[in-house]
């Protein structure tokens, strides 16, 4: 800056006679000499005037930038912080015994997740470890058919059927929990892992399980009508009864899957999925499907 300043002096100083030297006399300037030089240098004022109000305008384009950088920073902090002690508090209240505060706490999440992209993996963790700290069943023990689906259990069910479709890393884990009677109706549950789930009796009607891991699910009298189970993985899984109208099974895996009283199932469908020779059939169905290998 220091040598452009005197850079631009000198230029003011001697910028005429460098220019048109050959016409200008350094001394006993005629009237008309003086009238060249003048307008020369105020047209080098007015470019360096203007140069002066470009280099204000940058410089304050660059504040407003920076001062507008720092205020956002500064509300992302305050925002960050914010949905911090909105989900100290959720998860407070998910530890009540009082059904209507972990109802508060669960919907507290899900508003969370839905405001904050950043906190939607940490929510969908926290949901699916409240499902399965309620609904848990011991590896030798026999779900209770006596027992309701408690109401928080729902509601956290509901909440991750419903929540926003961002890519998810991992798997929800849900394996050997009890939701029998469970409402999934049209809840998005891709790839989740529901190995030796009870879901007797659960409407799954237009439920998204693609890719989902059901082996040795119980899906005894399950509503699976428009289901999507493309990809996914049934192993073993009991069907007894269940209302399989219009599922999606292309690529299904049905190996060793008890289907021999579901309802409403048409050879398409079948020959969509992957079976075994262990898979049980309708009979109707294994007829017309003929010989399985």
């Amino acid at each position: 800056m220091v040598v452009a300043f005197f850079a631009y002096a000198l230029l003011l100083w001697q910028g005429p006679w460098w220019l048109d030297g050959d016409r200008l006399r350094r001394q006993d300037l005629q009237p008309a000499a003086g009238v060249v030089i003048t307008g020369f240098r105020t047209t080098l004022v007015a470019v360096g005037a203007g140069a002066l109000a470009g280099a204000g305008l940058y410089y304050t384009d660059r504040t407003l930038r920076h001062t507008r950088d720092r205020d956002r920073e500064q509300a992302e902090i305050a925002r960050d912080g914010q949905v911090t002690g909105r989900y100290v508090e959720a998860i407070k209240l998910l530890a009540s015994e009082r059904t209507v505060e972990r109802l508060g706490g669960l919907y507290a999440l899900e508003r969370i997740m839905r405001d904050s992209a950043k906190d939607h993996l940490t929510v969908v963790e926290v949901l699916a470890a409240f499902v399965r700290d309620q609904t848990v069943v011991a590896p030798d023990a026999e779900p209770d058919p006596t027992v309701p689906l408690e109401e928080s259990v729902q509601a956290a069910l509901t909440v991750l059927g419903r929540r926003p479709p961002l890519n998810e890393p991992f798997r929800i884990d849900l394996r050997r929990t009890n939701l029998r009677a469970a409402d999934l109706q049209d809840a998005r549950l891709e790839r989740v892992r529901l190995a030796g789930a009870c879901l007797e009796g659960a409407n799954l009607i237009g439920a998204h399980l693609e890719e989902a891991w059901l082996k040795e699910a119980r899906l005894g009298g399950a509503w699976l009508d428009r289901a999507h189970l493309e990809g996914a993985f049934l192993r073993g899984a009991d069907l007894h009864g269940a209302s399989l109208k219009e599922t999606h099974l292309k690529g299904t895996r049905l190996y060793n899957a008890d289907l021999s009283t579901a309802v409403g199932l048409n050879p398409d469908q079948v020959r969509e999925a992957v079976l075994n020779a262990e898979t049980k059939l309708p009979p109707a169905v294994a007829s017309t499907v003929g010989a399985i290998t």
